[in-house]
């Protein structure tokens, strides 16, 4: 996450105060003094910075603690509320027109990720069940419109293009004519990178923009370029009158502090950030949860929103099924829950939503070896027949040999996997018994079914004739 070295200098200052029933004035100057410097070394705006301490300030001074809270939860929910307030305080939606068919405008600096964008932004409206076009207006830089095509067919998106014209407003306004005219919802302008003190360039935006009348022009900028993100969207703003701004990059090594001063200067919310190089990894923007996972208190909310999008939802239900009617899971289940994880765009940052987890402990994982040995794992359970996959049971000394032969590892390895599998299967089974899988203390006990194959024989099934009760 983009505000590592922040959240870490924060939660320090906060662990100063704990066991305190009051703050004094000197306490919470001390404490703000920390916290001031903290913001400028994330490259927070030094105005923002300013208005941001004297505000918390006001309202920490002479206040008891109130509501059962300890002193650092007090400073913690006051610097919150804050956090939340600076970068906009409640999420800002895209607006739609109430035609039925709505014209956003893609604007930015170079380098900034804008195509990958447009495409990451088409995906995540059709996901919502928009009808969306992608239109190419970027004439100058080479294989511009190849690469918006390669994004479009990726997510699944049609692109209107005009190779031979030089004229970016003429290519929107043929775009929107086009999109209205097939049905489409939604019609997404890639726009050419450019500086903003180039004022040709600027001047050839503003006539794209008046050509089609967006409903919405959105900035991408770059998180990492820091307080120069920040002043080329107070300049875009000044010229394009932007309505929001997409933070691309959030998942990087940044200081971060151009999410914590872009609102306060320009006036003008983030709507989306950028947390990934995945086509799926663009996430609405929420102010009190950013400041949530900027104080370390995770961000819930947006961990399970992720996991619904990145995991398939028919595999989910069909484990959730077998672990409510306490059926074992078997090597299938196991190779779809390696395949889910292995889709997931940045694993650490999604496990560093979670409340409590140290983000500084998760930098330490290494995700390539991970991610090769979830790869060897897969293998391994492709060697398999289908039969074995079902009944792991069956899984003899034999068969474990010719599983490592048919994917050119070892038997340890073929061992190694099927202890792992063992270990998972008790481990689902006994989050289902306290999910109320399984039974449940005052339910009905599920009858446990009897297996399949033991010692790799298959287990004869016994006939139990009902005795009816003899009449006295």
């Amino acid at each position: 996450m983009a505000f590592e070295n922040l959240s870490e200098r924060l939660q320090n200052t906060f662990k100063k105060l704990k066991g305190k029933g009051t703050l004094s004035e000197a306490e919470i100057n001390e404490a703000l003094r920390e916290v001031r410097l903290a913001l400028l070394e994330a490259d927070v705006s030094l105005e923002v910075v300013r208005e941001f301490v004297n505000t918390v300030r006001e309202k920490a001074l002479g206040q008891e603690i109130k509501g059962g809270l300890t002193a650092d939860q007090q400073m913690i929910k006051i610097v919150k509320d804050e956090l939340t307030q600076i970068m906009g305080g409640e999420i800002s939606k895209l607006t739609y027109s109430s035609s039925g068919f709505t014209t956003i405008l893609m604007a930015g600096l170079q380098g900034t990720g804008k195509t990958t964008t447009c495409g990451k932004l088409a995906l995540h409206l059709k996901n919502q069940g928009k009808k969306v076009m992608l239109a190419a207006c970027d004439v100058y830089r080479p294989a511009a419109i190849d690469q918006l095509q390669i994004v479009g067919e990726k997510v699944g998106v049609p692109v209107f293009s005009m190779p031979e014209s030089k004229e970016p407003d003429k290519i929107a306004a043929a775009a929107k004519r086009e999109a209205e005219i097939k049905g489409y919802n939604i019609l997404i302008v890639d726009t050419s990178g450019r500086l903003h003190v180039d004022e040709d360039l600027m001047d050839e935006i503003v006539r794209v923009r008046d050509a089609v009348n967006p409903h919405e022009i959105l900035l991408v900028v770059d998180s990492m370029t820091g307080q120069d993100a920040v002043t080329a969207a107070k300049a875009f703003n000044e010229r394009l009158e932007i309505s929001g701004i997409v933070m691309t990059k959030m998942d990087g090594d940044t200081r971060g502090g151009a999410a914590l001063s872009v609102k306060k200067v320009t006036g003008k919310p983030i709507k989306f950030i950028g947390a990934g190089e995945k086509a799926e990894a663009l996430e609405e923007f929420y102010p009190d949860r950013m400041a949530s996972r900027i104080l370390g208190m995770g961000d819930m909310e947006s961990l399970i929103e992720q996991a619904e999008r990145q995991f398939d939802k028919e595999k989910v239900e069909k484990i959730d099924k077998k672990l409510k009617q306490n059926k074992g899971l078997d090597l299938e289940d196991f190779l779809d829950q390696i395949q889910q994880v292995r889709k997931i765009d940045n694993l650490n940052n999604m496990l560093g939503m979670i409340p409590g987890v140290n983000r500084k402990a998760l930098e330490q994982v290494d995700m390539d070896n991970t991610n090769k040995e979830m790869k060897r794992m897969e293998a391994i359970i492709q060697s398999m027949t289908p039969q074995e996959r079902r009944n792991p049971e069956i899984i003899n000394g034999s068969r474990r040999k010719r599983i490592a032969d048919g994917c050119g590892m070892t038997v340890t390895d073929v061992n190694s996997l099927l202890k792992r599998f063992e270990d998972t299967k008790k481990m689902m089974k006994n989050f289902g018994g306290q999910m109320g899988y399984g039974g449940r203390p005052g339910g009905k006990p599920v009858k446990k079914q009897k297996p399949e194959f033991q010692n790799g024989k298959p287990v004869k099934k016994e006939r139990h004739k009902k005795q009816k009760k003899k009449k006295k």
